[in-house]
């Protein structure tokens, strides 16, 4: 039986065709033209940014995993996610990497959870029988990812304190609940696709050679801190609990969710959970520097493997945005926005966010410097809060492991745009 293309194949090749359809019909073709290499230049330029933040933090993945953290936080979830992934083993590391990546995303910690998600990409193609076909696993890990429940918007809230809102965090609530909808529709999506088309079956032992369990060969490594070391860490711990108590006692903590303080949180978030997980091996007998350095490695190949996905994804934006063929869907779909209850003038926040991440974040800073407090500004700060960057994500993850055959990824993840921006309008006018 001949395999149906993937549907990005299709989505893809479209936009680059209207996009010059367009740009005839517009006179844009000098547009699209430079937006052609503008955009691929782009592509490399992130791609070898993202090297430093991805070995880094899969550098301490690789600590984490060594110190037995990845099977702890999987045996207490473990029954939710072994219901969501039956294929995956329950002490495989690809399940405990899945875990670590949806925590991150929560919090909204993106650098982090990158790094994470392409750790679990990895780990799950281990148990793919065909190499460059997404797995049911695999798709609806990306369909999760690409709408996971977000605890913490720092990024956007951040934004609406710098703009003057009276309440910066009125958006938490309709995030949270906006992405709880999303990931629902994702989880749904996924399953009925996935009973649709002829699955992939899951080897039932690993076609590559994975990384060993946590609490075999590296557990016999492990050697504890001594009593000088361990002391030495702890006064360290205390010392930094002393410098918070000092800042309370002064009174120079900004109060509980006002500007200041979410713009502290984001700055504080990061180092505590880098330092947390770092001493989490210590503690557990890591060899920090080398386990991480060593986990560090396989950032690099990494991120010059995504390079042709992101390069094909963000030319294929770029032409379709320089055109006007984005403007002039706008315009044809906004009968449709306004009997939903959406402003038109946030119909390019919703377009852009599953195609480009800084384009909708910049659209979405100019709407709430204009005016933070008004029920536009409230909309799409939700939006940018409760969805994600879909074609980013897939060619990322899906690039870092050479999937080429993306299956019911793509249409369970838009399901999840789809279903997040209609909440999203839907509480905001609830609430608002």
């Amino acid at each position: 039986m001949s395999k149906k293309p993937s549907a990005i194949n299709i989505i893809w090749l479209s936009m680059i065709v209207i996009a010059t359809v367009t740009a005839a019909y517009t006179g844009n073709m000098e547009a699209i033209t430079q937006a052609m290499f503008s955009s691929a230049k782009s592509a490399v330029k992130l791609a070898i940014g993202l090297i430093g933040p991805m070995a880094l933090w899969l550098g301490i993945m690789k600590v984490v995993e060594a110190g037995g953290l990845m099977v702890i936080i999987a045996r207490v979830i473990r029954p939710v996610m072994l219901r969501l992934f039956p294929d995956v083993p329950a002490e495989h590391p690809a399940m405990s990497a899945m875990i670590m990546n949806m925590a991150a995303n929560a919090l909204g910690l993106g650098n982090a959870a990158t790094p994470m998600g392409i750790k679990a990409m990895k780990e799950l193609d281990t148990l793919n029988k065909e190499k460059g076909t997404a797995t049911n696993a695999m798709c609806l890990f990306l369909a999760i990812n690409t709408s996971n429940v977000t605890l913490l918007p720092l990024g956007v809230i951040t934004i609406r304190a710098g703009a003057g809102a009276a309440n910066p965090s009125a958006i938490l609530i309709p995030s949270m609940l906006a992405t709880a909808c999303s990931t629902l529709v994702a989880i749904i999506a996924a399953k009925t696709l996935a009973r649709r088309e002829n699955p992939v079956a899951p080897a039932t032992t690993p076609t590559e050679e994975p990384e060993p369990a946590v609490g075999k060969e590296e557990k016999e490594e492990l050697i504890p801190p001594g009593i000088v070391g361990k002391l030495f860490m702890l006064g360290l711990i205390l010392a930094f609990a002393g410098a918070v108590i000092l800042r309370l006692t002064k009174g120079n903590i900004p109060s509980l969710f006002g500007p200041q303080f979410i713009a502290s949180l984001s700055n504080w978030l990061m180092p505590i959970l880098m330092c947390t997980l770092l001493l989490f091996g210590f503690f557990r007998g890591v060899k920090i520097y080398e386990t991480l350095t060593d986990g560090a490695k396989e950032g690099f190949n990494i991120a010059i493997r995504i390079i042709p996905f992101m390069v094909a994804i963000f030319v294929a934006i770029g032409m379709f945005r320089a055109s006007g063929a984005l403007d002039l869907l706008i315009t044809i779909l906004n009968p449709v926005t306004s009997f939903i209850g959406m402003p038109a003038e946030a119909l390019p926040m919703a377009l852009l966010r599953p195609l480009s991440g800084s384009g909708a974040f910049g659209v979405m800073a100019e709407i709430v410097n204009k005016d933070p407090d008004n029920f536009l500004s409230f909309l799409v700060s939700t939006m940018q809060g409760s969805t994600e960057t879909t074609f980013y994500v897939l060619a990322v993850y899906f690039g870092s492991i050479g999937i080429k055959r993306t299956r019911h990824a793509l249409p369970a993840a838009l399901c999840a745009d789809a279903a997040g921006i209609l909440a999203a309008v839907f509480i905001c006018r609830l609430m608002f």
